[in-house]
């Protein structure tokens, strides 16, 4: 690695120029999605500079004391092979310290990532496509907006995601651009979802309900929010059947996969309340 390779934290606006970098690699983040993230670990995004110009970054963000994901492992082009990738990545997995760490990574490099750890959990498909909302249920529920967190959030994002993560709901629920919306019945919350806006079309996640019916009720009152003629797309775990049938049912297609693995013990959930990933970024 000839010249001045240095390793830091990224300010946002060097998130700002990760994402850009995502953006080109075809991965779709959200317009908000660097504030959002850059708000959840100060640390947790890191930058290889080679003569003061970055030429590689990644995130390894810390949730609580237990649990980390890790993302946007990108290099440069003209820099690929020829370690500054790796050493960037041994960097960042030292900020994980001994919590488990998870990503979604591209299935053709999980050879690479067994090399450093990770375990396979299952795959995680992106649908995409114009949507026949005419397949969604919508009653039974009551459906509100929502601009932050209610108390039972948290209780349910706790059975699909392993650590909490108030900061991050704060800015992600706030976010311009972001719609969300939250499905009641008697009182008690069924389920949640995020409709947000990227680079092509928009993004739907997270998506999670206690049954596909709140699922259903959900995804049809963000799709009112949807342009016509856009596209969405919905990050779904393939093991959960439910959530790639109603994918299906709405018209969209496989258009992208990732492999969910860890490195540690991996977290229990309850994939069969995920109808959408929140993000293959952040987890």
């Amino acid at each position: 690695m000839p010249g001045s390779y240095q390793i830091r934290p990224l300010d946002r606006s060097e998130i700002r120029t990760a994402l850009d970098w995502a953006a080109r690699e075809g991965w779709n983040p959200g317009h908000q999605d660097a504030a959002c993230f850059g708000s959840v670990d100060p640390e947790g995004f890191r930058g290889g500079f080679l003569d003061g110009q970055m030429i590689a970054c990644i995130s390894v963000v810390n949730y609580g004391a237990t649990f980390s994901f890790l993302g946007f492992y990108i290099v440069a082009p003209a820099y690929r092979g020829q370690g500054y990738g790796y050493a960037l990545w041994q960097k960042a997995l030292a900020h994980a310290g001994d919590r488990t760490v998870g990503l979604d990574g591209v299935v053709d490099q999980q050879d690479n990532y067994r090399r450093s750890g990770f375990e396979l959990a299952c795959r995680n498909i992106r649908f995409g496509g114009v949507p026949a909302e005419k397949h969604l249920a919508r009653g039974g529920f009551d459906l509100l907006p929502l601009t932050e967190p209610p108390p039972d959030l948290q209780a349910l994002d706790a059975r699909i995601f392993p650590a909490p993560r108030p900061v991050f709901w704060q800015h992600w629920l706030a976010a311009a651009g972001h719609v969300s919306f939250a499905a009641f019945r008697d009182g008690a919350l069924a389920g949640f979802g995020t409709l947000r806006p990227c680079g092509s079309g928009c993004k739907i996640g997270p998506l999670a309900a206690v049954s596909r019916p709140a699922a259903e009720a959900v995804l049809a009152r963000l799709l009112q929010e949807l342009p016509d003629g856009q596209k969405i797309f919905l990050d779904v775990p393939e093991p959960h059947a439910q959530a790639v049938d109603l994918a299906r049912s709405l018209g969209l297609a496989p258009v992208f996969e990732t492999a969910r693995m860890y490195r540690g013990a991996a977290p229990q959930l309850e994939t069969d309340l995920i109808y959408g990933v929140t993000s293959f970024e952040l987890g």
